[in-house]
């Protein structure tokens, strides 16, 4: 574990204080890997969903190795396989994140352990993140940048968002959102789902994941929000770039392995597609030495699409309801496993 991460340990037998309220008992609750600079939003967030619930802080792999065993309800962005084969009580863990490529999900199927993500606390902030990019490139807001770092004053025009067609690839709360942003903006949504016959409100059509190809042939800007799995992995690749309009820009805000990058690299640098604003790449960070670093038509930002002030206020709030569900029994937000 990397240094400067902090470990948890909260419920009635841990470091600190049991304080449920009578009637109410709970689990120990383990909370790994954090940057010690998140503690004092974690405490807040803590403090305010799950008063009951006490909070104490250590911050060493020994203390890891000596809680572990006995944890119960696991609360974390990753979970590698050494702390999962040492968790013997593990019943339960909440990832911090949405994405699930980070864990043993198998692992949890084969010992029944209940999975679940926070999927949602990151729409609003990604979604904003989205619009951002579609304006930038709309309105070639990284033309005047460019000007502007050259030395350069040139005009030139600038379009606007409601003569496209928006396109999501996984159109769940991430998706929805950014298709809620473009439907204000009037935009056409088309996009993807496991399951079209869910499709948000805001989507003029949806198309089943095997009809991709529907969405590649319309789409001005196609936006990638689906979660990595085996099945997405370079998802996006030559033929997928190859389908798109040559003033298409595609917008990354899922995983790096979604897109296969070298492809992404040659349609950029062809002129197949218009541009790219990625968040996620792969690897990360990029090699100094990418092509991507450098290319006038690409906006780069270091995977923070996803970071906001409210963050751990609404992961944990959600944790919170899945904690009492896991205390009182019902059914759980966002389960997986």
């Amino acid at each position: 574990m990397a240094p400067g991460t902090i470990v948890a340990w909260v419920g009635e037998n841990g470091l600190a204080p049991s304080r449920h309220p009578p009637g109410m008992t709970g689990p120990d609750v383990l909370l790994l890997d954090h940057d010690v600079r998140e503690e004092d939003r974690i405490r807040t967030a803590f403090a305010e969903h799950l008063p009951e619930v006490g909070l104490d802080v250590v911050a060493d792999e020994t203390a890891i190795r000596d809680a572990i065993p006995d944890a119960e309800v696991v609360l974390t962005f990753s979970l590698d396989e050494a702390h999962l084969a040492a968790a013997d009580s593990l019943a339960w863990v909440q990832a911090l994140n949405a994405g699930v490529d980070a864990y043993p999900v198998e692992a949890f199927e084969a010992r029944d352990i209940v999975f679940t993500n926070s999927s949602g606390v990151h729409a609003e902030q990604m979604g904003q993140q989205v619009l951002g990019y579609l304006l930038l490139f709309e309105r070639r807001i990284h033309e005047g940048i460019r000007q502007q770092r050259a030395g350069e004053w040139e005009r030139y025009p600038g379009g606007e968002l409601g003569d496209d067609t928006l396109g999501v690839v996984g159109l769940g709360a991430i998706g929805s959102r950014v298709g809620e942003y473009g439907k204000q903006l009037g935009m056409e949504v088309i996009g993807t789902k496991r399951d079209p016959s869910t499709a948000p409100d805001c989507a003029d059509a949806c198309y089943s994941a095997e009809e991709l190809d529907a969405v590649l042939d319309r789409a001005d800007y196609l936006v990638v929000a689906c979660p990595l799995t085996g099945e997405t992995e370079r998802l996006i690749g030559e033929a997928e770039l190859r389908r798109l309009d040559d003033g298409a820009v595609l917008v990354n805000i899922a995983r790096g392995p979604i897109v296969d990058q070298s492809a992404l690299v040659s349609a950029l640098e062809s002129g197949e597609i218009r541009g790219a604003a990625l968040d996620v790449t792969d690897p990360e960070p990029l090699p100094e030495d990418s092509p991507l670093r450098s290319m006038h038509n690409v906006v780069l930002t270091p995977h923070m699409a996803g970071s906001s002030p409210y963050y751990f206020d609404r992961a944990i709030e959600l944790f919170a309801e899945n904690y009492r569900t896991y205390v009182e029994g019902g059914e759980f937000e966002n389960r997986i496993v």
